[in-house]
Parts: C-alpha cells; sequence; structure tokens
C-alpha cells in the first residue's frame, strides 16, 4: 500500500499549521498520520503543538529542506516510512523553503515503491502576498509556481485584497487550482477533492536532465538544489535567532515587547513565533509585523524564535530583556 504525501507550503505565516490542523481532525481522523516538520529556526512550536495532540512528528529545524537538509529529509522520510507505516504522511517546509526543492526529495527514487505525491497546496496570505512577491520574489513565486493547489488565506477579513491576490496567483501559476472562499466555508474534504499529482516518485537512478537553473545535471538517487546559497539561498537572504525567556510576563508587557519587535530598530522581522510563561499562564505567541495574537497553552516552553532579514540581535534581545 502506498503512503499519501501531502506537501503544504506557503510563506512566513502563511497559515499553513492551520490548515493542517483542519485536515487533521476534518478529513484523517481514521488515519494513520505522521507529520515532518521543517523549521528555518531552532525551536519549533508547530511541531510541539502537533506532537501535544497525539501525533506522530519528525522535526527537522535550523535550516531548509535544501542543500544543507535534503539529507536528513529523505533519511528522516525513509524511517518513517519503515517504522510507522503511515496511510498519509503530512510535510511542513519551511516558511522561507522552496517547494520544489521539497517536491524533488520526496521524488527520490527509494520512495517509488512506497510513497506518492498526493497533493501540493502552498497558502497565500491575501494582505501580505504582493509585498512578499515584490521583497522575497525567488521564494514566494517558487511556492506559488509549484503548487497544484493554492488556498487564499484571510480573505474574510480582507475582502478588498482577494481580487488582486486571486491575479498574482493566476498570472504566477495559471495551470494551479484556486480557493478563495472563507475557509470557514471550506471542508477538508472540498480541499482534497482537488486534481491530484499523476506523476510517479522518481524510480530512475541515473537521470539526466538540465535544470532551469542552466545547469546539467546527473541524477543518482539524490534530491540537487539548483540555487546555491551564496546566490540567494534562504541561509544569506534570512536570518534567524531563538530567544530564551525564562522571566514571567505580564500581558501587557508582553505585547508591548511584540510591537517593539516590529520597529525599524530590530531589522526586519517577518514572524516570530514560540512559548512564553506570562502570569495568566503560557501562550502561544504569534507575530507578524503589524499584529500579535496569544493563545493559551498546555504546553510549558520559554522559547520564543524570530525569523527575517537584517535582524538587530543585540536590539531584540534587549527588548525582551527589559533594556528598552
Amino acid at each position: 500500500m502506498m503512503t499519501d504525501m501531502y506537501l503544504i507550503s506557503g510563506f512566513l505565516g502563511a497559515g499553513k499549521t492551520t490548515l493542517i490542523q483542519k485536515l487533521l481532525t476534518e478529513a484523517f481522523k481514521s488515519k494513520k498520520v505522521a507529520l515532518i516538520e521543517n523549521d528555518f529556526g531552532d525551536f519549533s512550536v508547530d511541531a510541539a503543538l502537533l506532537r501535544e495532540g497525539g501525533y506522530q512528528v519528525r522535526e527537522l529545524n535550523a535550516g531548509c529542506i535544501c542543500c544543507s537538509l535534503t539529507g536528513d529529509f529523505t533519511t528522516a522520510l525513509a524511517s518513517l516510512l519503515k517504522t510507522y507505516r503511515p496511510d498519509v504522511v503530512l510535510i511542513e517546509p519551511s516558511g522561507v523553503g522552496k517547494l520544489s526543492d521539497v517536491e524533488r526529495a520526496c521524488r527520490d527514487r527509494r520512495f517509488a515503491t512506497s510513497a506518492r505525491i498526493t497533493q501540493k497546496i502552498t497558502v497565500v496570505d491575501v494582505k501580505r502576498c504582493a509585498s512578499y512577491l515584490e521583497n522575497f520574489g525567488a521564494f514566494f513565486e517558487d511556492q506559488v509556481r509549484s503548487a497544484g493547489t493554492i488556498l487564499l488565506n484571510r480573505t474574510e477579513l480582507f475582502p478588498e485584497a482577494v481580487t488582486k491576490a486571486v491575479e498574482l496567483v493566476e498570472q504566477l501559476n495559471p495551470s494551479a487550482q484556486v480557493l478563495a472562499e472563507p475557509w470557514k466555508l471550506l471542508t477538508a474534504a472540498e480541499i482534497l477533492s482537488l486534481p491530484k499529482e499523476t506523476e510517479p516518485t522518481d524510480a530512475q537512478p541515473h537521470e539526466e536532465h538540465t535544470c532551469s537553473c542552466g545547469h546539467h545535471h546527473h541524477h543518482h538517487g539524490h534530491a540537487c538544489c539548483c540555487h546555491p546559497h551564496a546566490r540567494g539561498g534562504a541561509d544569506d537572504t534570512f536570518d534567524t535567532m531563538t530567544l530564551h525567556l525564562p522571566q514571567v510576563f505580564s500581558p501587557e508587557v508582553l505585547g508591548r515587547c511584540l510591537r517593539l519587535l516590529g520597529s525599524e530598530c530590530c531589522g526586519q522581522v517577518l514572524r516570530a513565533k514560540g512559548i512564553v510563561e506570562t502570569e495568566t499562564g503560557f501562550l502561544n505567541v504569534q507575530f507578524l509585523p503589524g499584529e500579535h495574537r496569544f493563545e493559551k497553552t498546555n504546553l510549558q516552553e520559554h522559547e520564543l524564535c524570530v525569523i527575517g532579514h537584517d535582524l538587530n540581535r543585540a536590539q531584540i534581545t534587549a527588548v525582551f530583556e527589559g533594556v528598552c
């Protein structure tokens, strides 16, 4: 029996984990499910929350499923398939990862008889997609162009942005199925009923081809990465830091810190997430530029992962240590 692999991509904060939770609760309740969570930072709150829900989760942290983590990814996937034998594997790449890299790794010949890519879904935030395309086009474009299904998020919150977002993604990928309905009106079954992947996992051990980068490659069952990190890989474009925060915050002070995190003096902070202790208990903290939210959690951690561009590490540390 072949394991179905679902690749869930999207830029930082697009809503990938929210979609995964929707699929888990609505579509895969009766399935044996495993997850692979890739996070660019050292701490993955998403993996911790999913593991708390009783799911089998493998983490790949501190990098992308690209040159540096391709071997780790294929090893983790092979181990999951062999030891856990899941019906479904949900793969969530880093928000700054390229979907094409993940797909290439999943088509490794060692999985030819055990797993298949069933669907490639990219989640797009209608409010931020134009900015991400302009500033981080190499990553955002790849996520959209490589998808079979594009699921627009926050359409009910920003209805004025929907038309332009649809035009943007359809221009990048006219063959993809685009869903713009509010998620509360969509069932997981409707999302998963869209056209599936038909291309088989690569079973050819010595396939030769010319990649879009113009380089000529011989494949020997290994995924290749055609964008050297020195020429714009995630490691060169994005920064990450993980803050250990043992102190207990008041909600007011925590909110102030997050507002300061969005200031120019901290660099260009694109995303922050983690678990922080407050006077009212532990909170799951989610930050995007100009907005943040808290949710109560049973997890007891003291870590906040920050991702961005040209981060001012000293300033960010000072913000949460109360120096500023």
